[in-house]
């Protein structure tokens, strides 16, 4: 991290480290300079609220039949353990270890039967990028950093995962800020530097100006411009780092959540600081085994963070400017197996979305008697994921160019989940 304590040395001239050091001020894998040259070239800001989306991946894949999509009238070995209950939306049920998801069905949409995709692992990358094929399309945060960039100091994208989480052909400054370690850190202003010192990055600058030329050659060439003045700015402030601050919360807000889902409390508050993308993991739901007892623990816990959020979401007027969406990268088969677990099972799935602005106290789609696959022409993730790209005002016919400089859509497969505007 770079360092502006100690005492005053003579003036010389700037090395190609030093360059390196100043413009690598970063959030986590995102450079403070970068984030702000892609906020340049951003829109115009405008005076209302920018959109923003939570996404919460549920690691492992939670189980869609003992949760959103029951089969009380299936045999016991595709039913389950668990029961059913009513929900606020008459025709609605779900499981009864999420009663209070239950009470505020109205301010949710359950799409049932989404079709994945099974890579062998628990890779996230169709629901992050729209694309089944691994590891080479942008995360979804990343392509609206690239097209919108940041607001008001804050970074476009954070994550608390990387996993497939990539920038790829958008670039580095694209990354997610992940808010840990040095990441956070840099947030954070030595409170031995007096504001005073600051004022020399107008010389500092120059001299960066006048090393350009020696380094046109090289990767860091682009940190070399007035963006990193305003790194420095950022810094300054205390806008970002007290958006990650938990502790500025009260013990009942924190209870409210639960530890469980703490992470969607930091994601409140990053929106409303104007986090643009938050991108959350939560649980391990990876149920080859004991599927009922860690659903059993889990469920509750889960429906405890989300009822919090989106009552939160409302209460402070986001409803419409948040979207949430929750899911995991494939369902669970219908079929009880060995240690009563539930193996992968990419035919059917079931997402949560609320917020947006979309038309929630409903299902959308329907799976045949045993969960297994839909009946109908079945959504994807890529299909989800136009839809939020939609709230994010964000057209997913334009391209960006890959590495080898062809032109890219946002997305290949753009239909909407019509159910939901």
């Amino acid at each position: 991290m770079l360092s502006f304590c100690g005492p005053p040395r003579p003036v010389r001239r700037l090395s190609r480290r030093d360059v390196l050091q100043v413009g690598g001020l970063a959030f986590g894998s995102l450079t403070l300079p970068g984030l702000l040259r892609s906020e340049a070239v951003a829109e115009s800001a405008s005076v209302a609220r920018p959109k923003s989306v939570i996404m919460v991946w549920l690691r492992g894949a939670a189980s869609h039949i003992d949760s959103w999509d029951m089969k009380p009238d299936a045999p016991p070995e595709i039913r389950g353990e668990f029961n059913p209950i009513a929900t606020s939306v008459p025709g609605i049920q779900i499981c009864e270890h999420m009663p209070r998801q239950a009470e505020m069905m109205d301010r949710l949409a359950i799409i049932r039967g989404i079709r994945g995709i099974d890579l062998g692992d628990h890779t996230p990358q169709f629901i992050v990028t729209g694309f089944p094929d691994r590891g080479k399309r942008p995360a979804f945060g990343s392509i609206v950093s690239k097209l919108q960039g940041s607001t008001g100091g804050v970074p476009a994208f954070v994550a608390n995962y990387d996993y497939h989480q990539r920038a790829m052909y958008t670039g580095p400054a694209h990354e997610p800020f992940m808010p840990r370690g040095e990441g956070i850190e840099n947030l954070r202003m030595n409170r031995d530097i007096p504001l005073e010192r600051l004022g020399e990055r107008t010389r500092l600058i120059s001299q960066f100006d006048s090393f350009r030329r020696d380094l046109d050659r090289h990767a860091a060439a682009d940190a070399l411009d007035p963006f990193t003045v305003q790194a420095l700015d950022i810094i300054t402030t205390a806008k970002a780092r007290d958006a990650f601050d938990l502790n500025q919360e009260s013990d009942e807000t924190h209870h409210r959540y639960g530890k469980f889902c703490e992470t969607f409390l930091m994601a409140r508050r990053l929106v409303e600081a104007g986090v643009r993308v938050v991108s959350v993991k939560v649980g391990d739901w990876d149920t080859h085994e004991k599927n009922f007892i860690d659903h059993k623990d889990q469920l509750p816990k889960l429906d405890q963070g989300l009822h919090a959020l989106v009552t939160d979401l409302y209460d402070c007027g986001l409803q419409d400017d948040v979207a949430v969406v929750v899911w995991g990268e494939f369902g669970r088969a219908p079929r009880i197996s060995r240690g009563d677990g539930r193996d992968h099972w990419p035919e059917a799935a079931a997402a949560v979305v609320a917020g947006g602005g979309f038309k929630t106290g409903q299902v959308i789609g329907e799976t045949d008697r045993q969960a297994g696959e839909s009946i109908n022409t079945p959504y994807t993730p890529s299909n989800v994921l136009a839809n939020l790209y939609a709230h994010m005002g964000i057209d997913t016919t334009q391209t960006l160019p890959d590495f080898s400089n062809r032109p890219m859509h946002v997305l290949d497969d753009r239909r909407l989940v019509t159910e939901l505007l």
